[in-house]
Order: structure tokens, then C-alpha cells, then sequence
């Protein structure tokens, strides 16, 4: 036997290590380690509650905006706050709008060259390609001329010698099965992706001020002024007339362009519908209200807990049961850590007692990740879009049930496929097709809204300080592209005394727990075949469905106790993976 180690995983926000055991040409055991440590918690602490938005959402710089929501509803439920419509219908097109665009960059730029051999798409005959594409979409760039000048740029880039992204891919790699002719499809797409995804989140500029990081949140509403007459309100007719444009087009993407290709390449992969299961244990904390926001009954994604694949019953969601161990991470809590904490009590005390060396290996049987191990119940959980599917297919929504009926019934498939690692790619697709829609009627709202004079947007009533209580806590919660997310705050006097935010990553990438149980990623990794182990494919073909998002930088201190930072890499080229005798 003897032990992979891919690091850094690639095309990933922030660093994540796979160690996996080979054992005949199998995964049989599998480790996921985050190595890095940032530390936003303890940045927040004495902070004034009313900003610890603007810090929590540089968590991330890919996630954008889902921390900064996250934390303002924190604050607000702490402080018993409750936000106007408009406010909260901005902050909706704000998500919308990222969820869509996130899922788009992800299948395209970060998942697709883990399926896709660009090289193949030179061998590709540009008419066939054409025949492909009008067969499954009525998407206008479909000609074989169109094809033909994509073919032409990919041999451009080929005969420079400068494959940039496309530098180091695993071409010609076994697992690779999809015909020239649609590699030639994708790579087109690709390409068209990019160009799509920058201009639809210019709706992140006109609600939020810019990208990433939108500046228009505010504890209590939005900072984003509504009025019909004024051509300066940040929200007007114009403002309307060019958000309603927006999001037309990205539903036209995601139906004409997406969707399509996802089922037009699952079939050609239906070994991953048997692949990557995992846990089985799904948990969504519901969002997005179409009714009352405080009944979570009326959530697009419904809030709810399915265990052991069970489809016919979903479970309610007790806050009081989800903890975090850190018997295999970085961290140390003050009173031992034979049990996990309520992230209401949570701590952020880092002790790293890792690798020395790049290439060491982890100490399994310790501590090996900077990562915590979120548990529901006692329970591990996976998070994200699949689990969102999940929840929702078992609760009825009927939204979310009609639209994975309806992709089982292309796939002349059982509901058990779901719980893949194709079945998370077509679960972040499915719920892209389900929000496109919804972001049209949300723009339609505010218009409406705004022509019946409902132009409230923030509720003033605990902006002053002397309001307050003399100490308060409270948590939010968002179903951010990737996951469950939730903040929690505790206020004492007028300032942040504690601050935990347990992310998505976190519950999929989180390490073993004390009862030795594992995370999402490292039980979905079991039993996977690997062709090559120098060209671990297969690892990445996993990893990536779950979209990982770990974080930007990474401070340390070394032995002498000198502060330095290691700056962020370009994780966008394939990762150097070894083989270590066990």
C-alpha cells in the first residue's frame, strides 16, 4: 500500500491537501487537511457589531457577499431586528445572483477540465459539433463556422507553446471518455462562460457598489435607496429596466447553454452516478422566503435534515445540535476537547503541531487540518447544493420536486444517482434553472414596490447603540452557493465579544471527530479507483463536486516566533501529486 498526496488540490479558492491510501488500485482510506489559518473570528472580536459585516465577508473573495448576509442577519436576530421587504428582496437578487453565477463558474472554469480533454476538441470535426449542439439547444452560437473559430483559437493557444490554464491537464488521461466533438462543444462554452459571468454580475454593482464585496449591507436593510422620480436613487426606473435585462439573459444561459450540456456529458460518465456517495446524511438550513420570512415552510430551499439517504423523511433542524470538535485540527479549546462546542461557545485557538516539511505526512492519528469538524447531532453532515436538492425533493417542494423528476426521467434514472459525484453536479444545475426564474420576479417586485410608493429599505429602531441590551447573542443563517452557512455573535455592552462562523467548507472538508467518524470529503473519496496515481483524476473528480472554498492567505509563526505570511498561489494549474511509501 501506499499513500497519495495531492497539494495543493487545484482550480479551488484557498489550500486544501487530499491524502488518500491506495489499496489495489483503490481508495481506501482518505484524509482532508486544510493548511491554512487566517483567524477573521478573532479579528472581529471588540469590533462594533453594526460593521462585522464589512470584516466577515473578507472571509472569502470568491463567496463574495454570502458572509457579509450571513452576518447582518447574526447581528439583527441578536438585536431583534427585522429588515423591510425591499430590504430583504434586495438581498435576495444580491444571493440570487451568486448562486447562479457561482454555479456557472464552477461547472465551466473549475469543474469541466476534470471531464473535458481541451486537447481532444483539435480532433473534433466542427460540423458534427454543430449537428450536436442544435440537437440539444436552440442556443443562436451553434454553426459549424462558429465551432470551426473555436477550434481554430484552441490550436492558436496549442501552437504557442503557452497553454496558460491549460498548461499542465491530465490530457489524454484514461478516464477521459467524452468524443472529440463534444469536447469541442465545451471548451465553446467555456469560453462563452467567461465572457457570460462578467457581464450578469454587474448586478452585484448596481445593488451592492461593486464586485466582489458588495458595500450596500446594512444591520437592519440595505443602504440602496428606492425612488421612481429621483435619476440618482440607486434603485429607479433605468436601475430596473437594466437589472430586468440582466437576469433575462442569465436565465437564457442557464436554459440554453448549462443545462444542456450537463445532460448532454453525464451519460458519458454514468460510472459517477455510482461514485463519490459519501456520507449520506444531508442538512439545509433553508432560505430564500416566497412567504413569510420567519416560516421556513415557505423557503424556496426548505430548511430540514435527511439522514441515511432516507428520502421519505426529513427531519427538523435544532440549532442547539450542531457543535464543532477540534480532536484532529489545529485548535485547542480551553476546557479540553473530549467534546465539541456550540459555535454560540466556540473558540479560535490555534496549535499547530503539523508537517514540518511540504511533503510530510499528516499525522492521522493527531491533528492534521486547520479546519474544524462541524457536526449535526452528533452526526457528520453534508452541505450544499445536492443537500438542497435533497431536503427539498423529501420535503415535496414543488419546485425542486418537478425538476428532479423531470432530470431522473432524461436520465432514465433512480433517485439513488442523486447521491454521486454526478449527482452534485446535476443538483447545482438544477438549482440554477430553479432560482433564474425567481430573480425575474424579484426584480418585478421592487418595480412594483416602487411604483405603489413602498420605498422603505432600513429600519432605524436598534441603529443607536443605547437601544441595546447590555449584552445579547444571536446567529444567521444563508444557504450560500456551496452550503450551509451560519454566523454567531455574542454582544456584551456595545462591542463584539465573540464571533464564530462555521462555514460549508468546513462541514465537507472537516477532519475526523473524536468517534473517529469522517467528514463529507474523506467518506466520498472511499472505494474510488485510481488509473494513474502520478495523475490522480479521479481525486479531483470528487473534491471539485463539492466546490471547495477554503480561504486566501495563510499567516504563521514560525519556531523562532517571527510573524510571516505565505502568499496566495495561483491554484488554477493541476497539482503536483506524490506517491509516499507507507
Amino acid at each position: 500500500m501506499a499513500r497519495l498526496v495531492v497539494d495543493p488540490v487545484n482550480r479551488i479558492e484557498g489550500h486544501l491537501r487530499i491524502e488518500a491510501q491506495m489499496d489495489g488500485g483503490k481508495i481506501s482510506d482518505a484524509w482532508s487537511a486544510g493548511t491554512m489559518f487566517r483567524g477573521i473570528e478573532l479579528i472581529l472580536q471588540g469590533r462594533d457589531p453594526r460593521e462585522a459585516w464589512i470584516w466577515a465577508q473578507r472571509i472569502c473573495g470568491v463567496c463574495t457577499m454570502v458572509h457579509a448576509l450571513a452576518s447582518v442577519r447574526a447581528v439583527e436576530n441578536a438585536l431583534d431586528i427585522e429588515v423591510p421587504e425591499n430590504a430583504r428582496i434586495v438581498r435576495d437578487l444580491i444571493a440570487g445572483s451568486q448562486l447562479v453565477q457561482d454555479h456557472v463558474v464552477h461547472f465551466y472554469h473549475l469543474h469541466a477540465l476534470d471531464w473535458v480533454d481541451v486537447t481532444s476538441a483539435l480532433k473534433a470535426d466542427p460540423a458534427k459539433t454543430s449537428s450536436i449542439a442544435q440537437s440539444i439547444s436552440n442556443y443562436e452560437k451553434s454553426s459549424a463556422s462558429y465551432f470551426r473559430g473555436v477550434q481554430a483559437r484552441v490550436k492558436g493557444v496549442v501552437d504557442s507553446g503557452q497553454l496558460s490554464l491549460f498548461a499542465s491537464g491530465y490530457w489524454g488521461h484514461p478516464a477521459y471518455q467524452l468524443p472529440p466533438e463534444v469536447n469541442l462543444l465545451a471548451v465553446a462554452h467555456y469560453l462563452e462562460a467567461l465572457s457570460w459571468q462578467k457581464d450578469f454580475i454587474r448586478l452585484h454593482a448596481a445593488l451592492g457598489g461593486k464586485n466582489p464585496h458588495p458595500q450596500t449591507f446594512l444591520v437592519g436593510g440595505m443602504t440602496t435607496s428606492l425612488d421612481p422620480n429621483e435619476p440618482f436613487a440607486v434603485i429607479n426606473p433605468d436601475t430596473i429596466t437594466f437589472l430586468r435585462d440582466l437576469v433575462k439573459q442569465a436565465r437564457k444561459f442557464v436554459d440554453q447553454v448549462y443545462i444542456p450540456d450537463v445532460l448532454a456529458i453525464a451519460p458519458l460518465y454514468k460510472d459517477w452516478f455510482s461514485r463519490g456517495e459519501g456520507l449520506g446524511n444531508f442538512l439545509s438550513y433553508g432560505d430564500y422566503a416566497l412567504g413569510d420570512p420567519k416560516d421556513p415552510n415557505t423557503f424556496l430551499f426548505p430548511r430540514g435534515v435527511v439522514l441515511g439517504r432516507d428520502l421519505t423523511k426529513v427531519l427538523p433542524v435544532d440549532a442547539a445540535k450542531i457543535t464543532e470538535a477540534v480532536n484532529h485540527s489545529w485548535y485547542e479549546y480551553s476546557d479540553g476537547e473530549a467534546n465539541g462546542k456550540h459555535p454560540s461557545k466556540g473558540e479560535t485557538n490555534p496549535k499547530y503541531t503539523g508537517p514540518k516539511a511540504p511533503y510530510d505526512q499528516l499525522d492521522v492519528n493527531g491533528k492534521y487540518s486547520w479546519l474544524k469538524a462541524p457536526r449535526y447531532d452528533g452526526k457528520p453532515m453534508e452541505v450544499g447544493p445536492l443537500a438542497r436538492m435533497v431536503v427539498g425533493y423529501a420535503a415535496g417542494q414543488p419546485e425542486i420536486k418537478a425538476a428532479v423528476n423531470g432530470l431522473l426521467k432524461a436520465l432514465n434514472a433512480p433517485a439513488s444517482v442523486l447521491f454521486s459525484t454526478l449527482g452534485r453536479i446535476a443538483a447545482r444545475a438544477l438549482e440554477t434553472r430553479i432560482m433564474a426564474p425567481h430573480l425575474e420576479t424579484w426584480v418585478d417586485q421592487l418595480d412594483s414596490n416602487m411604483a405603489h410608493g413602498k420605498v422603505s429599505i432600513f429600519n432605524p429602531i436598534r441603529w443607536d447603540p443605547a437601544t441595546w441590551p447590555k449584552s445579547a447573542a444571536g446567529y444567521g443563517w444563508h444557504e450560500a452557493p456551496r452550503g450551509s452557512l451560519g454566523h454567531w455573535v455574542e454582544i456584551e455592552g456595545r462591542s463584539i465579544k465573540n464571533y464564530q462562523a462555521v462555514v460549508p467548507t468546513t462541514w465537507n472538508a472537516g477532519p475526523r471527530d473524536a468517534s473517529g467518524q469522517r467528514g463529507a470529503y474523506e467518506a466520498s473519496l472511499l472505494n474510488t479507483p485510481v488509473a494513474d496515481p502520478a495523475r490522480p483524476l479521479e481525486i479531483l473528480r470528487t473534491i471539485h463536486s463539492f466546490d471547495p472554498c477554503l480561504a486566501c492567505a495563510v499567516h504563521v509563526i514560525d519556531a523562532g516566533g517571527r510573524e510571516y505570511t505565505i502568499p496566495t498561489r495561483t491554484n488554477m494549474g493541476v497539482p503536483n501529486a506524490i506517491l509516499v511509501a507507507h
